[in-house]
């Protein structure tokens, strides 16, 4: 009978690399499930971590010099032909010169094929073991990267080639990402919850899960999407002892909830992925995990209020076009299944009920016509009166002046008129009339200033949305007909326009989440409403190209160093990937502009050596987009001119 095995490694404290959050968790977590949920034995569950105890003298600090031994005693001495291995890999990985490397604890980048771990070699010895074996790689991680080297091409034409079942936690132009929220990378996050499912027991299940609950888990959370790679071997067999998870499963098939209940600006931690069942229970018990005992809710819950995420997508609600074909029917019938709540990853977290405005809203009340049409008639018979006692005072000024002059003879000279006129007293200076605007404008001052006087006999601050909204609430507790109303409402409206200003404020300094937080505050039955909807999309999109193009930029930044002009060229060819006019832009472009002035920098430097011919190839690592390459063209020719003097 054949045996499965399992090998998790997680890595956090490189010594070369930048330190990872969650890959000893993934490694913990899964090691765990696969031993009391899965129906693999404890003693073929071997974890390999910076913490991991030894077994028994063997030590299972995650070196390379380990890694390779454990794998040898394994294949020599406990591997027979068709056993099953799960070998999973959170930690960093590398391509260099073509070929793709994990990279062990102490692996280093600039000694990538003396420290790392060469897949080519890993899955060749795979291979002749004759195990099949399921392999996930959790390792295309920004820092890691080397300039236009993704990891994982090589990778993925081995597992065809060798025809070996393998996941990759992303594609070779994406990187993978953690979750201090869930406490594990989003990779980890989806495989835990598909494995959950009980219904992943076969690698195109698995699959099927995978490619849509990672990227959706990607974009809830606001990091860039990943989505997994498969490759699937010719020969597929169940990934999971299959004879004992059906003997304790249960009828009740449960689809997975992804996503907590909460809105975008509300900051929740999750519990970790690890829990397991109650030491309690009896060992049937704790497989039951795939049929009714650790089931999770196949719906949101008919209690549970509304949800309104951007690209959600239940899977129990997927159309035909989205799930691969052998699924298609599995998927959709599960819609219908009835739910059994048990231990989700993701709490719940109610959420304020921010739907859109009904279509058939109804016309405003007759009371607020009136005032608006009252209001607009008073103004005009204002601006009317002004104009007629303008023009009356100015016809009285001119009839007086006709009754003092002297009256003109018959036969008066041109003379005599033109004295009785100099006679004449100077009109008064005519008054300008105010415009429509200016007394819109003064209005709305007069009701700014009213409003933010309101703000401060309540002790709120006109800086913070939360106070703002506090006001609002405050004055819609005022009821028609009562004397304040009318001033209510004219407030509710300046402090609506203020929350958005707000928001609009922070969205230009780069902070959507509180932008975003701030406009949300803006209640459907207000003005405002449909704007700063419209506001928060936009900002919901630039926030997410904001924080990829920030994750570019690090892994640029991490490339770098000191002294090593190719480093920096380096560093600005990753750098490029940020598109011209998305949020992060200016800083790559400063970025490049400082890392071109440390290439010449350098190459000046060796010129004053008086090597010349190394100052001038140093120079030409300037690239043509930055603000310094003229000036690395201009020194180029004057050492080139020194040279041949």
């Amino acid at each position: 009978m054949a045996n499965y095995w399992a090998i998790t490694i997680g890595i956090n404290q490189y010594q070369f690399f930048q330190p990872l959050r969650c890959a000893q968790a993934d490694a913990e977590v899964l090691n765990s499930f696969l031993v009391e949920e899965g129906g693999l034995l404890q003693q073929r569950c071997l974890l390999m971590t910076e913490s991991s105890p030894p077994i028994g003298d063997i030590s299972t600090y995650p070196t390379k010099q380990n890694i390779l031994l454990l794998l040898e005693d394994l294949t020599a001495g406990c591997w027979q032909p068709q056993d099953h291995l799960w070998l999973f890999f959170s930690g960093y990985g590398v391509s260099y010169k073509g070929k793709d490397y994990l990279m062990p604890v102490e692996g280093n980048p600039e000694l990538v094929a003396e420290t790392g771990i060469e897949l080519r070699s890993l899955m060749q010895s795979l291979q002749l073991a004759e195990v099949n074996t399921v392999l996930l790689l959790d390792i295309n991680r920004a820092f890691g990267t080397q300039a236009n080297s993704p990891v994982g091409a090589e990778t993925i034409e081995l597992a065809k080639e060798l025809q070996i079942a393998a996941i990759l936690s992303c594609q070779c132009d994406e990187f993978s990402h953690e979750s201090s929220e869930l406490g594990h990378g989003f990779f980890t996050a989806a495989l835990l919850e598909a494995l959950r499912s009980g219904n992943a027991t076969h690698l195109a299940d698995l699959d099927s899960y995978l490619s849509v609950l990672t990227p959706e888990l990607c974009q809830h959370y606001w990091r860039p999407v990943q989505t997994p790679v498969t490759i699937f071997p010719s020969h597929q067999e169940a990934i999971l002892p299959q004879s004992e998870i059906e003997s304790h499963k249960e009828p009740v098939k449960a689809e997975p909830v992804i996503f907590p209940e909460e809105s975008f600006a509300v900051s929740v931690t999750a519990p970790a992925l690890g829990a397991t069942t109650p030491p309690n229970l009896p060992k049937t018990q704790n497989v039951t995990m795939w049929g009714e005992y650790l089931g999770v809710e196949t719906t949101l819950g008919s209690q549970s209020p509304s949800v309104n995420l951007p690209n959600f997508i239940p899977i129990g609600k997927l159309s035909e076009s989205q799930v691969p074909g052998s699924q298609q029917g599995q998927y959709l019938n599960q819609q219908n299944t009835p739910t059994t709540r048990g231990e989700g990853f993701i709490p719940h977290v109610p959420q304020a009920d921010d739907s859109p405005l009904p279509e058939n809203q109804t016309d405003p009340p007759l009371w607020k016509q009136f005032l608006f049409w009252g209001g607009g008639t008073m103004l005009v018979v204002a601006l009317i009166s002004i104009v007629i006692l303008r023009n009356q005072v100015r016809y009285l000024q001119v009839k007086q002046t006709t009754e003092i002059s002297p009256s003109s003879p018959p036969t008066g000279t041109l003379e005599q008129n033109h004295s009785s006129a100099s006679e004449t007293p100077p009109l008064t200076p005519r008054q300008q009339t105010p415009s429509n605007a200016q007394v819109s404008s003064n209005s709305e001052s007069k009701k700014r200033s009213q409003a933010v006087s309101e703000l401060s006999r309540m002790s709120l601050r006109e800086t913070q949305a939360s106070d703002l909204s506090k006001a609002i609430a405050n004055a819609k507790a005022i009821q028609p007909g009562e004397a304040l109303y009318k001033q209510a409402q004219e407030n509710i409206q300046v402090w609506s326009r203020m929350i958005l200003e707000l928001a609009e404020s922070r969205a230009e300094k780069k902070e959507y989440t509180s932008a975003i937080a701030a406009a949300q505050l803006i209640t459907p039955d207000q003005d405002l409403y449909s704007q700063a909807q419209l506001a928060i999309t936009q900002w919901q999109l630039e926030a997410k190209q904001y924080l990829s193009n920030n994750i570019v930029i690090d892994a640029a930044e991490a490339l770098i160093r000191p002294g090593q002009a190719s480093s920096y060229n380096r560093a600005i060819e990753v750098a490029k990937r940020v598109p011209p006019g998305q949020p992060g832009f200016d800083r790559a472009q400063k970025s490049m502009n400082e890392w071109s002035r440390q290439i010449l920098a350098l190459a000046k430097s060796r010129a004053e050596q008086g090597n010349i011919e190394a100052a001038i190839e140093t120079a030409t690592l300037v690239p043509e987009m930055t603000g310094i390459y003229e000036d690395a063209q201009e020194a180029i020719q004057k050492w080139r001119a020194t040279q041949k003097n």
